[in-house]
């Protein structure tokens, strides 16, 4: 029994043609909206690289790119095959071309359906590149001197005060990396001197953190120095005091602002693979309502359309079968040129007559 199966007659393959053109071209619209979400997502990406560990991240833009692209081809093709199927002469060198159109649509919507998971899971991989780019780039902060590097505090800083974050998971990240400079330290110091000799790897390590995590919002000037000195500072406790530094780490900032944004793409993506499959299905009406007229001659009969010629078990057996043909095919293929290679290899006995 087909799956789907449909009666139609001249008018309603009409209809159905007609509502397939115009599907097709909100399909088309819908990947120009693929592909703006995808180059969009590569370059707020690419605005930060500098604080992210490796190029995996880009991999979903460049999925939506790719995607997007190829709806605008698919449906482009699959609406010029709708506007010729209403003039059986022009829909004729089409005919041949359907049944392959329709495997690679397929092929397609499970890649969008793909592409839409991946927007939903990406958020492990964003977090572990995240994690290890801030902190390579916290390490570089004080590098302003280098070349290659010496950006690393603008961006670093930039970042913090745009993200309202501080540090990598948060501001005490601060206290295990030298982020001053040697350049402004004075060496001849008794304090300098002592901090650095105190210190295993000779670093000038501090309680301290960048101007940029202060909170401006805060009532209190800023105390970015001896954080965690409470003599320092009048009518100060840093363990219960509410700081005037932000809580947060950089690195949840970024997370919730990439995975939010790669989540509302999955749900776009997803609302577009229900469209593209709808358009698909009624591809397949269409495109079986069309062979299935009794009477060429006669455009005016009725017809049937089906998704499925047989029921999805009966077709899901056949498919299963066919694999197993085409498998013991390939083997019987390979038994034959291991013959072969055998019987070439053998070399003829020659006897000489004395």
């Amino acid at each position: 029994m087909a799956l789907l199966k449909v009666k139609f007659n001249q008018k309603k393959r009409v209809k159905l043609a007609q509502g397939l053109w115009l599907m097709n071209w909100f399909s088309v619209f819908a990947g120009i909206l693929v592909f703006s979400m995808g180059l969009f997502l590569k370059i707020e990406l690419r605005k930060r690289s500098e604080v992210m560990d490796n190029s995996e991240s880009h991999f979903v833009p460049n999925s939506l790119i790719l995607m997007g692209i190829l709806s605008c081809a698919f449906n482009g093709f699959a609406g010029k095959i709708c506007y010729d199927s209403l003039d059986p002469a022009k829909f004729a060198k089409w005919k041949p071309l359907l049944k392959p159109y329709l495997a690679l649509c397929c092929v397609f919507n499970m890649l969008i359906f793909f592409v839409a998971l991946i927007c939903f899971l990406m958020r492990g991989s964003l977090d572990s590149t995240l994690a290890q780019g801030l902190k390579n780039g916290m390490k570089f902060y004080r590098d302003t001197d280098t070349p290659g590097r010496c950006f690393m505090k603008k961006t670093i800083d930039m970042l913090q005060i745009e993200f309202k974050c501080c540090g990598n998971n948060g501001y005490k990240d601060w206290f295990e990396i030298q982020w001053i400079s040697n350049r402004y330290l004075d060496f001849s110091s008794k304090e300098v001197k002592d901090r650095i000799k105190s210190n295993v790897d000779g670093r000038y390590l501090v309680d301290g953190v960048p101007f940029s995590c202060c909170n401006p919002s805060s009532p209190r000037p800023c105390i970015q120095y001896q954080v965690t000195n409470n003599s320092a500072h009048y009518s100060y406790d840093y363990q219960t005091e509410e700081l005037n530094l932000w809580r947060r780490g950089c690195r949840e900032a970024l997370l919730n602002y990439y995975s939010g944004m790669m989540s509302s793409m999955g749900a776009v993506i997803l609302l577009v693979w229900l469209f593209e499959m709808s358009v698909m299905v009624g591809l397949r009406l269409l495109h079986t309502s069309l062979e299935s007229i009794a009477n060429p001659e006669d455009p005016e009969c009725e017809s049937e359309g089906w998704v499925l010629e047989n029921s999805l078990k009966d077709t899901f057996k056949s498919a299963l079968e066919n694999l197993k043909k085409l498998g013991k095919f390939n083997q019987v293929e390979a038994g034959a040129e291991g013959a072969e290679g055998e019987e070439g290899g053998k070399t003829p006995a020659i006897t000489t007559v004395s």
